[in-house]
């Protein structure tokens, strides 16, 4: 049976993603399930990984992109057991998900309860997993705290807002002015980072306090300029490099951001007890794989009963991924796009 697929052969831009057509389905080995994929998640990430700077993934080439999937169990390899065949999963892939059939192992897939738009489900693994075990696992934020969130219209922006306004915070997004209401929607202010100084307007919006915790991804020294706007006794959780990843910074820049973490929270009593920590959710789940399927288990839970809700920004076929690639570079896109391989 044909089935198809993205494949990258090289790495670089937007133009190195192909549609390709394999004739043979892919056969599930012994502790492996098949799976027909319905969804597939993009974000940034995936396009650090096209371009080959990724940390966590640096071939071998050729590879299909595509950090998380939604599908129905298609086919067990021996020794699979708690599965069935037509039952929904989910999987945080990395590398894999732009596909129409993939094979996982097994023991990564989480159940999706049915009645569950796939769509929707596909938010979770990689977009709400890292905005929420940032919040309750890295930073420990309960209700009444006040949160910052950069760049906050972006797949796990939105999802820290949505998250934000499911537990009771409140939240500060910056964005662009395009995306100013996007932000608003989720219950949020937000902040036109292009206008005026950030750091500042939340010392403002604060009455000079700052906030309890702070979400960066840009890094480098983008990090002070966060850390800044923290409260005494606040966190500042850092998630990414995209200066690094997008040639605004160099290698030895970004290093130095996280550097700057560590430095913070070893002098943390010279800060007013202010700290910073980073968070990467491949190393999240390598340490603590219970941790990712219990965690994934509250988040379909809060999408089954509709206490959040993920946007989703568009519904593309897998042919459409070099433009989606491309809407990604831009920025603001507002959400997450889904690939939809059928």
């Amino acid at each position: 049976m044909a089935w198809q697929h993205i494949r990258i052969s090289h790495f670089g831009g937007p133009d190195v993603l192909e549609l390709a057509t394999e004739e043979a389905l892919p056969e599930p080995g012994p502790g492996e399930v098949r799976i027909k994929v319905l969804a597939a998640g993009t974000g940034f990430t995936d396009t650090f990984i096209r371009m080959g700077r990724y940390p966590d993934f640096k071939g071998p080439l050729p590879f299909t992109p595509g950090y998380d999937l939604v599908g129905t169990v298609d086919a067990l390899g021996a020794g699979v057991t708690g599965l069935t065949p037509g039952q929904m999963v989910a999987d945080l892939t990395v590398v894999g998900g732009y596909a129409q059939y993939a094979v996982r192992r097994a023991a990564t897939l989480v159940p999706v309860p049915e009645g569950i738009d796939p769509a929707e489900a596909v938010c979770l693994p990689l977009a709400y997993m890292t905005a929420y075990q940032m919040l309750a696992r890295a930073a420990g934020i309960e209700a009444g705290a006040t949160i910052l969130v950069i760049g906050a219209s972006g797949s796990v922006g939105s999802a820290l807002l949505d998250l934000a306004r499911a537990m009771g915070l409140r939240a500060i997004g910056t964005c662009s002015a395009a995306n100013m209401a996007v932000v608003e929607s989720h219950g949020a202010e937000a902040i036109d980072y292009r206008a005026e100084d950030f750091t500042a307007a939340v010392l403002r919006a604060t009455g000079g306090r700052g906030v309890d915790a702070a979400f960066d991804a840009i890094g480098g020294a983008h990090f002070k300029r966060t850390f800044a706007a923290l409260a005494p006794g606040g966190v500042l959780v850092g998630y990414g490099s995209q200066t690094m990843a997008t040639g605004g910074e160099s290698l030895i820049a970004a290093g130095l951001g996280l550097l700057r973490l560590r430095l913070w929270t070893l002098l943390s009593p010279l800060w007013g007890g202010r700290r910073a920590v980073w968070y990467s959710i491949t190393d999240r789940r390598k340490a603590h794989p219970e941790q990712f399927a219990e965690d994934m288990a509250k988040l379909l839970s809060c999408l089954k009963d509709g206490r959040i809700r993920p946007v989703v920004a568009a519904r593309l076929p897998l042919s459409a991924a070099a433009d989606v690639h491309r809407r990604i570079g831009k920025g603001g896109i507002g959400g997450k796009v889904v690939l939809l391989p059928w």
